[in-house]
């Protein structure tokens, strides 16, 4: 397996949540960061065009728009309601140049895990026209089973290659996050299918902490964590894959630190851990 260079580095902007969209741009490429990823809340009061066009002209490749998703509700007014924002996000997406959307796909306590995955097909289906149309893929983002019962019914690497595969089209693909799949043990077998299938999308990183103290917003950055990213990499560049990989953060602690110092943290992890 090869060395890995800052040229294949994306962050997400959720990573520095404390740095406006145009400060994570200035400061990203400083770094020698090459890819940015960018969550909706990055562009409030910017505008995906505007934020966009900033991006581009600091040199920055935009990976991904994050995070569409969220189809299963009990109501049928909810679930219109889902794919009436998540078509807003896929013309955010095309107006900041995003070639894709990040998919969190959703659950809902009050029904059962297969009527949730029933919906997100549903859900997925819906908005595939327009997303063909504005030509901005759609990524679905297994997420860890502690997840499974309100943020999403897709929990495996298997079950988002089913739900994938079901739709047979080159808009419909998968994220593979370490920290939601690091513990699976069809995990290279499950990567090695998402690539024959040409749906691996995306690649994000960060570590799992083993003393975690927040389930949501303690992960790890590379290194302080149990999570073999050389070997997943290892896996995952197998397939063909040779995009971006992905700094996606979410830490109370590191949220609180010097933004500076945390980025030259991940600069550092990423060429030595990722």
């Amino acid at each position: 397996m090869n060395s890995i260079t800052l040229d294949r580095c994306c962050i997400h902007t959720i990573t520095t949540k404390s740095w406006s969209l145009p400060e994570a741009v200035e400061h990203y490429a400083a770094a020698g960061v090459k890819g940015i990823s960018v969550w909706q809340n990055a562009t409030e009061g910017i505008g995906p065009r505007h934020a966009g066009e900033i991006i581009r002209q600091a040199g920055l490749e935009i990976v991904s728009y994050v995070r569409g998703g969220f189809f299963p509700n009990v109501s049928s007014a909810g679930r219109a309601q889902a794919i009436d924002h998540n078509r807003k996000l896929l013309e955010e997406a095309a107006a900041l140049g995003a070639p894709m959307i990040v998919l969190v796909c959703g659950a809902s306590p009050d029904q059962s895990l297969e009527k949730s995955r029933e919906q997100i097909r549903e859900g997925i289906e819906a908005i595939l026209p327009l997303a063909e149309k504005l030509n901005v893929k759609l990524a679905i983002e297994p997420l860890h089973p502690m997840y499974a019962a309100d943020r999403s019914a897709i929990n495996t690497l298997g079950q988002a290659n089913d739900m994938a595969e079901f739709f047979k089209s080159d808009y419909v693909g998968v994220a593979v996050d370490v920290y939601h799949l690091w513990w699976d043990g069809d995990l290279e077998k499950e990567i090695a299918r998402c690539g024959a299938h040409g749906n691996l999308f995306a690649y994000h990183v960060c570590d799992w902490k083993v003393n975690t103290i927040d389930l949501l917003n303690d992960r790890g950055l590379m290194g302080e964590g149990c999570i073999d990213l050389k070997k997943i990499r290892g896996w995952v560049e197998a397939t063909g894959f040779n995009g971006f990989c992905e700094v996606e953060i979410f830490s109370n602690i590191h949220w609180a630190k010097d933004q500076h110092l945390f980025l030259n943290e991940i600069t550092t992890a990423f060429l030595e851990k990722v």
